[in-house]
């Protein structure tokens, strides 16, 4: 009988899968602020709620919510850059419902709040012209290899404990 990383392996090599994967990768691209809960991505992807979000997290290295949260935030950098629209507009232009979300998870994520984003963005902006879009997107990609919870419980020193942190005695 197979191991279970061998047929873990199989799924992501599978083209048809990653087709699916890709289809519905896609539409969160095309739609960053509309909600996309595992269900709705199961259903473009023509797999089951369990298979996508496994299958998903093996082929892009990041669970599907997290990979919607780097697209909102990428895209509410670019809106502060470059763009004259209030913090509150921009938040609801990206897919949150909340500003208090909105600003919580940005500091999380990127650790300034918009509107310091805002002001440092376009003090570098001037000497970025030069390189190209696609390069400067992957440098300034957020990192959320991390749940923002756990960059959160890290970033508190002491105060709560990760959760994967298990006690031996």
């Amino acid at each position: 009988m197979p191991s279970r990383d061998h047929d873990s392996a199989d799924a992501s090599q599978d083209p048809a899968l990653l087709r699916r994967l890709l289809r519905a990768k896609d539409r969160m691209d095309a739609s960053s602020h509309e909600d996309w809960p595992v269900r709705r991505l199961a259903e473009v992807s023509g797999v089951s709620e369990a298979h996508f979000a496994r299958s998903f997290k093996r082929a892009f290295g990041i669970p599907p919510h997290r990979y919607l949260l780097t697209r909102r935030i990428e895209q509410a950098v670019t809106l502060l850059r470059d763009t004259e629209l209030s913090i509150t507009d921009i938040a609801f232009v990206t897919g949150w419902e909340s500003l208090g979300t909105f600003g919580r998870i940005f500091r999380d994520i990127t650790g300034h709040s918009p509107g310091a984003m805002r002001v440092e963005s376009r003090a570098v902006a001037p000497a970025l012209d030069r390189v190209p879009a696609c390069v400067l997107k992957a440098a300034q990609r957020p990192d959320l290899t991390i749940a923002v919870l756990e960059k959160r419980r890290r970033g508190a020193t002491g105060t709560v404990r990760p959760s994967s942190t298990k006690e031996v005695t």
